[in-house]
């Protein structure tokens, strides 16, 4: 494959993915990364910081997936129903990525500076979250439990996703685990 092949971002995405699952993300270069994708390591560093980024790269398209939803909700829905109206859009942006998504969180789970970083992003997307919810007049606590339990809610719905083999589910799994969040708080 020629180096100057259009795409260069999703072939370097391919090929770290494809040798992190291989051989584990510590043992994996970036020189490696590039030379699988057919590019040098100028054009790699052109697209990302560092090799983390290939896993992490979408986080600025989630949120704005996420506050899409949030900002199209009814001006009069509660909190929690407004974080909610964001997992359609989101579970359209997921809707393709079913088999990227279970082999990065197999990589992500099998290193602890990759679970860190997931963290800091997660941390950093309830402040989006939290963010849209003070522009819809939520008070900020009120604003602050929202995001986390949305976020909480992503989470475990997004954990069951990646485990099992319906792409098209993960809709429905946001529904239950936001169902199963009411029920273990009513008490």
């Amino acid at each position: 494959m020629s180096r100057w092949e259009p795409d260069a971002a999703s072939r370097l995405m391919k090929a770290a993915t494809e040798l992190f699952d291989e051989q584990g993300y510590d043992a994996t270069t970036v020189a490696e990364i590039a030379e699988r994708a057919g590019l040098t390591k100028r054009t790699f560093f052109r697209h990302y910081a560092d090799k983390r980024e290939v896993l992490f790269n979408g986080s600025g398209q989630l949120e704005r997936c996420w506050l899409e939803g949030i900002e199209a909700a009814p001006a009069d829905a509660e909190p929690l129903a407004a974080v909610a109206a964001g997992f359609d859009p989101v579970a359209e942006m997921f809707a393709e990525r079913h088999a990227f998504a279970r082999v990065r969180s197999r990589i992500v789970q099998a290193n602890p500076e990759l679970q860190e970083r997931e963290l800091i992003k997660l941390h950093k997307l309830a402040g989006v979250v939290k963010g849209a919810l003070l522009r819809r007049g939520v008070p900020e606590h009120a604003a602050t439990l929202a995001a986390h339990v949305g976020l909480a809610v992503f989470s475990v719905a997004f954990g069951h996703w990646v485990e099992q083999n319906d792409p098209a589910r993960l809709r429905a799994l946001f529904d239950e685990s936001l169902a199963q969040m009411r029920s273990v708080t009513s008490a």
